[in-house]
């Protein structure tokens, strides 16, 4: 207790002590007092000592030497001719990218720039995608050839000819079928007059790439069961209709297809030409 009372009494006496040093040596500095380390006897002699009334006369006492000079510096110092001075030039702003940018700047920039790039690439991949191709390919139309060249591509792939520039098949379609196909088809009816059809690869249910079976000679779709004759037309499964197809252009003996054109497959229960499974299914859900 006796400890812990003593700190109490001695910390805010220290405190004091402290304050009171702290303003006199403001004060001194505000005095211009300059004693400097002046030797004990020096200070006591010069503390008695008279200043010349003479104010021309040179200091005698240390005290007086170091009082001049405290008021010479406290006086300022004495005026600076110029030299070739020039009148000021007038102040101009700088120019602020002249000076760089901030680090916030070069973020924002950074990012407005990156956002900029992302959505001119994915509008400039949109178009390209929707835009009708006019030098071949998917959405153009496409040269396959002859018909003997047709031929022979539908007579080596077992009654399906795939191209897959157009993703489409190419079979062919009997003759003794178009009294049945002109009461159905309009736009196809060309291509089937020639002796073709133009089917899309893509499943009308999902749209999933039908494959051929060749066995049943039908298109059979993998991913759910549905199943169209060699002409598209449905015969089974989940799709809402037929396979849809392209229109064919016959020039002579050359046939183009026009895979920029899609045309709805016909409705359900079509079948102009009577073809029904010519084998074992390749999936299950079909009829014979």
């Amino acid at each position: 207790m006796e400890t812990t009372t003593a700190l109490l009494i001695a910390i805010p006496v220290l405190v004091v002590l402290a304050g009171i040093l702290v303003i006199a040596s403001a004060r001194r500095r505000d005095t211009g007092e300059v004693i400097g380390a002046l030797a004990r006897e020096t200070r006591k002699r010069d503390r008695g000592a008279v200043r010349p009334s003479d104010p021309e006369a040179k200091p005698t006492t240390g005290r007086e030497v170091e009082r001049a000079a405290a008021l010479e510096l406290k006086g300022g110092s004495k005026e600076l001719a110029t030299v070739g001075a020039k009148a000021p030039v007038a102040w101009v702003p700088p120019d602020e990218e002249a000076l760089g940018v901030s680090r916030r700047q070069f973020f924002n920039r950074g990012i407005v720039t990156f956002f900029g790039l992302s959505l001119s690439g994915f509008g400039t991949a949109v178009i390209a995608f929707l835009w009708p191709q006019g030098g071949g390919g998917f959405g153009s139309v496409i040269d396959v050839g002859t018909m003997g060249d047709v031929d022979a591509a539908i007579d080596a792939g077992n009654g399906f000819a795939y191209y897959p520039e157009g993703r489409m098949y190419l079979t062919k379609y009997p003759k003794a079928a178009l009294p049945a196909a002109r009461t159905v088809y309009s736009q196809e009816l060309p291509g089937m007059e020639a002796g073709y059809t133009a089917i899309y690869q893509k499943c009308v249910h999902l749209g999933c790439r039908v494959p051929q079976c060749d066995t049943s000679q039908w298109f059979e779709c993998q991913c759910h069961g549905s199943q169209y004759n060699r002409n598209g037309e449905k015969k089974g499964g989940p799709a809402p209709r037929g396979l849809d197809r392209f229109p064919i252009q016959v020039n002579g003996s050359r046939i183009a297809v026009d895979t920029g054109t899609i045309i709805t497959g016909p409705p359900i229960g079509t079948n102009t030409t009577g073809q029904e499974a010519e084998g074992p299914h390749c999936v299950s859900g079909g009829s014979h």
